[in-house]
């Protein structure tokens, strides 16, 4: 009887090998897209919490000296004035965590993350409030005594609660992305270390190269 041999056959992966050249192309391509979102939830958040803070959040009436009522209105800044202050630190430090590495841009998109928190909470606590009115009230009548009556809140408080939302969760991609990110103008910072300097290739049938190189203290004839 003959022998029969079995050929071996090349083995087969059920999950082909990763290829190490896709990894970081991958790896960059998600941090691009963390950037860009980061950047535009920001900025959008930011200028959605300065512009709705002009808007009204407020409307009432008060009595008027001789009879009647007056109309008052309070705009959000009035109301309280923190929102539109940590949206201004919230874009200054969207900025700042491209400046910075390490630690520092950790602890700035700490910064971020609080200030949209803190807008939020600072808008919402807001929304309801009367004491803008009754002061509107007070040097529109000039009598201390006076308060707002017929009070009606739009939402604008709302609004700007959104935008911070937007800030904080910039922050808190720049907190879970942002060790990955590039730093701005990175490719041009110097280590402080002199370059070294570049001998300058003499041609001994040019006498302008000559006297050059005697200018800079050289020897021409031994190239140094």
């Amino acid at each position: 009887m003959g022998c029969v041999s079995a050929v071996p056959q090349p083995r087969t992966d059920a999950h082909p090998a990763a290829d190490p050249d896709r990894e970081p192309a991958a790896r960059g391509g998600g941090g691009r897209r963390t950037v860009a979102a980061a950047l535009l939830l920001g900025t959008l958040g930011a200028t959605v919490v300065l512009l709705a803070s002009g808007r009204t959040w407020a409307r009432g009436t008060t009595a008027a000296a001789g009879g009647g009522a007056l109309p008052l209105a309070a705009d959000g800044r009035a109301v309280t004035g923190v929102p539109a202050a940590l949206a201004i630190v919230a874009l200054a430090a969207l900025v700042a965590v491209f400046a910075v590495r390490g630690r520092s841009r950790l602890l700035v998109s700490g910064l971020l993350a609080l200030s949209g928190l803190g807008a939020v909470l600072a808008a919402l606590a807001g929304a309801g409030d009367r004491a803008a009115l009754d002061e509107a009230a007070a040097r529109t009548t000039a009598d201390t005594a006076a308060h707002a009556a017929a009070l009606t809140h739009t939402s604008w408080p709302y609004v700007t609660a959104a935008g911070a939302l937007l800030i904080l969760l910039a922050g808190l991609l720049a907190l879970r992305f942002g060790r990955s990110w590039p730093a701005m103008g990175g490719r041009y910072e110097r280590d402080g270390s002199p370059r070294p300097r570049k001998a300058a290739v003499l041609d001994p049938d040019r006498p302008e190269d000559l006297w050059k190189a005697l200018d800079r203290g050289e020897d021409p004839t031994t190239g140094h």
